[in-house]
């Protein structure tokens, strides 16, 4: 059952504790996002250094998930199942980010690499102990239908703040007048960065109520039970994958987000090098604005506007019709993205971005639906399994991301240190940008097309949890 707030109706500011946690969960990949270009573009990596260190890190971290996910479900303590790993999960991961990026361009690419490689593993094993138990917590907030995309509305809606942030680091970064290099400023401002959202990401331990389960019925987590542990492990995962609505999640937003996630970091690339011949620092502001302009409509009007169609038509037709919207953002950004005129890709932010606007709020609460089927089939409670699970397929899905954004930039022929770019290398950046989300978006949708879980489902499955344990 439900172990910390159990009312359908959950007060706003725990709503707000929860979100506050979505800020730091989000501005680390943000800042990852903005960061890692300083890795090409000013310390030297070449594409496949760029590759490696996004799959292997992820891959790791993609293994951690559904252990830690195990142990958070079955955790007996006076604190709870989740609270004491969201804390100790934010310490790790803020002080391992800070140290990770102490790169100095004197110690040579080969001994950066490593450096950064290495830490990049305390990092996400930091990020695995915070952010697993945390997504559960969320899980566990609510029993009702359309409160859960309500929890989930303004947990993202807070979390949006980081990408909006996020891309104005590049303003900083690369203005002479705050640092001398982008490789100093990434040393500087990592350590703010990880103090802020460590203190974040502790707010949800502090302020999210628990009960204790000292005395619950859950798996022994010892030693001497580890084999066993393991074999329970798989066993979930194998019963998470008999649920046909979940699989449908997880493939839908493999898909799309790691499709997004694998052209991600072009944005800059093609403003500096299409739209401003390679001078980036006159492309100025405008790297810096399409990711915050896009985080801005997705906080203002894509998050609110999908709740709203949510109750309205169903999560299911909302998430349909928003990525449909997205599709005409990738299309439009072929053609707006202009030399001479770079304000026009402005105009198709609005559309880009409902794909990943849109995508966290409804699939999360549709996760929380589906663990309620998993509890009138096994009559288990598993929101660390389920939610490890699914955080699973997106990290191991956003480390194949990392590795094709490296294949992807040798394939073209795109050479960050070279003086100038082939024309055909900036094309294929542009064909992959747009087309390559598309792609992934169009799977989504022909794999949500049968997607069953209506509210009068949900609310059905509800009533027959409530009645057994009224019995019981």
């Amino acid at each position: 059952m439900a172990l910390f707030i159990t009312d359908n109706r959950v007060p706003f500011g725990q709503k707000i504790a929860f979100g506050v946690g979505m800020f730091a969960n989000q501005m680390f990949p943000a800042i990852l996002s903005i960061f890692m270009v300083v890795l090409v573009q000013d310390l030297g990596f070449p594409g496949w250094m760029w590759g490696v260190l996004f799959f292997l890190p992820r891959v790791f971290d993609s293994i951690t998930d559904p252990i830690m996910g195990f142990i958070s479900d079955n955790t007996k303590s006076r604190w709870g199942r989740r609270r004491q790993y969201v804390f100790i999960g934010a310490i790790v991961m803020g002080v391992s980010f800070i140290v990770m990026w102490q790169l100095y361009r004197e110690n040579g690419i080969s001994y950066n690499f490593t450096y950064f490689l290495l830490w990049s593993f305390a990092f996400y094993l930091g990020l695995t102990i915070f952010s697993v138990p945390y997504v559960a917590m969320g899980y566990e907030m609510s029993n009702d239908f359309h409160e859960r995309t309500n929890i989930m509305a303004v947990a993202q809606w807070i979390g949006q703040w980081a990408w909006v942030i996020a891309p104005w680091f590049w303003v900083v970064m690369y203005d002479q007048g705050w640092f001398e290099t982008a490789d100093v400023a990434t040393r500087e401002l990592a350590v703010w960065v990880g103090i802020v959202c460590m203190v974040c990401a502790m707010v949800p331990a502090i302020f999210l109520k628990s009960k204790s389960t000292v005395d619950e019925n859950y798996a022994p987590l010892n030693v001497n039970t580890i084999g066993s542990s393991l074999l329970e492990i798989l066993e979930n995962f194998k019963e998470a994958f008999k649920s046909k609505p979940f699989v449908k999640l997880c493939i839908a937003t493999f898909f799309i987000f790691n499709a997004f996630n694998t052209i991600a970091a072009f944005s800059f690339f093609i403003i500096v090098w299409y739209l401003f011949n390679g001078d980036a620092g006159a492309a100025g502001f405008w790297p810096t604005l399409f990711g915050s302009v896009g985080a801005l409509v997705t906080t203002f009007v894509v998050i609110p506007v999908v709740a709203a169609m949510s109750k309205k038509i169903g999560k299911r037709k909302a998430f349909m019709l928003s990525q449909a919207i997205s599709i005409v953002g990738y299309l439009m950004l072929w053609f707006l993205f202009i030399p001479g005129k770079p304000y026009m890709f402005l105009f198709a932010l609005p559309f880009f971005s409902f794909g990943i606007g849109s995508l966290f709020t409804l699939m999360m609460s549709m996760t929380a639906d589906v663990i309620d089927i998993d509890e009138l089939n096994t009559g288990k409670r598993r929101e660390g399994v389920f939610g490890a699970i699914y955080w699973w397929m997106v990290k191991f899905g956003f480390a194949i991301a990392g590795a094709l954004s490296g294949v992807i930039m040798s394939l073209v022929g795109f050479d960050s240190t070279a003086a100038t770019q082939p024309e055909a290398a900036i094309t294929g950046l542009r064909i992959f940008y747009s087309g390559f989300p598309i792609l992934g978006t169009l799977i989504a949708l022909y794999t949500m097309r049968n997607y069953d879980v209506s509210e009068e489902r949900a609310n059905e499955i509800r009533a027959e949890l409530e009645k057994r344990k009224a019995a019981t």
